[in-house]
């Protein structure tokens, strides 16, 4: 009997010791809430936050823009002429801009007077129009386009899309090299850039290139553009086969596309201050609250949350919870939200797909 416990002790003692030697199971990443905002969109592709609780929501597909009001109702504001749909192109980035009342027969006591300025894909081009938003929550609609910018090259893939407003009242304009990936290092073309343009289409003073509306070049496809608190700006963009890139924008700087991809060596280039595999992001729209940016991600289907204060550093939330996300956008009242993109063709679609839904910052 004692040989038998004197056995047993030892094979206990060989069992700890290799339990010991294994490496703990990782911890898995919380699964984030979210509420759902709005649900049974299609194909949406950019989120515009009123200054009511609603917000325009653009399809790509469809060339309508919807209006989302607080309570989840969807309604036609109206579709955009000219839009025409062909692989990635379509009725891309929305942004809204405080006008003058002149063209609006009834002002919105709560929003002002707003225009809407989208990109989107013609017969012949990528191209930005600008229109009127009419009438009040509940009854809005779409007033003439005029275009501000055209001759951006298209294609079926490639056609970036994202537009925003600067800190200095000015429009940026992420395009993509329409699939040519001489565009990029081109200055003459408009592919391949993040352009910088005032609201009528004018070239601003400042500008790196004279009389041109290019801010910087050597882009692949630029989905994502934002501003911190210090004034920096962001893009995030998709790479080819290998690298994701988060760039700190700055004017007259070359991204290096198509010379590289990712990170490199050559000091003529400027670097991603962060990047991942392509299967991990795919990264499209980003929204910036102070210091800390928010990435939404089609492929790798995860939003990524970087701080970046000192050295950025990111952490992925939204893992395979919600599918592809195509957009992120923070409201008037400071809330985040992002917009899923699983019924544009290349997603699995879920019910209720596709929704805005609400998540903790």
């Amino acid at each position: 009997m004692k040989a038998k416990a004197a056995w047993l002790a030892s094979l206990t003692a060989v069992a700890l010791a290799l339990a010991s030697c294994q490496s703990p199971a990782p911890t898995p990443e919380p699964t984030d809430t979210s509420t759902d905002v709005a649900t049974e969109l299609q194909a949406p592709w950019s989120m515009a936050a009123l200054g009511d609780g609603h917000l325009l929501v653009s399809e790509r597909d469809s060339g309508q823009i919807i209006d989302t009001a607080p309570d989840g109702t969807n309604q036609l504001v109206g579709s955009v002429s000219g839009v025409m749909h062909r692989g990635e192109g379509g009725l891309l980035g929305l942004a809204t801009r405080k006008e003058l009342c002149t063209d609006h027969p009834t002002p919105d006591p709560t929003t002002g007077c707003l225009a809407v300025f989208a990109y989107l894909t013609t017969a012949e081009d990528n191209r930005i129009v600008r229109m009127p938003l009419l009438g009040v929550a509940g009854s809005r609609s779409l007033g003439p386009a005029a275009d501000v910018l055209t001759g951006i090259p298209k294609g079926s893939n490639h056609n970036g899309g994202r537009i925003q407003f600067g800190p200095d009242g000015m429009l940026y304009i992420g395009t993509g090299d329409a699939g040519n990936r001489n565009n990029a290092q081109n200055p003459a073309s408009l592919g391949g850039k993040i352009l910088r343009i005032a609201p009528d289409g004018g070239i601003p003073t400042g500008n790196p290139f004279p009389d041109s509306p290019v801010w910087t070049l050597g882009h692949r496809n630029v989905q994502g553009l934002a501003w911190d608190e210090t004034g920096r700006m962001w893009a995030s963009e998709f790479g080819q086969n290998t690298w994701d890139e988060l760039n700190e924008v700055k004017a007259g700087n070359n991204y290096g596309w198509p010379v590289v991809e990712g990170k490199g060596t050559d000091p003529q280039f400027t670097n991603p201050v962060l990047e991942w595999p392509t299967s991990e992001a795919s990264p499209s729209g980003i929204a910036i609250a102070g210091t800390t940016l928010y990435m939404a991600s089609l492929r790798g289907e995860r939003m990524w949350e970087v701080g970046l204060d000192g050295e950025p550093s990111a952490h992925a939330r939204l893992t395979n919870q919600l599918g592809r996300l195509r957009d992120a956008t923070l409201t008037t009242d400071g809330r985040l939200l992002v917009l899923t993109n699983n019924t544009d063709g290349r997603g699995t679609p879920r019910p209720g797909d596709d929704r805005i839904v609400e998540i903790p910052r």
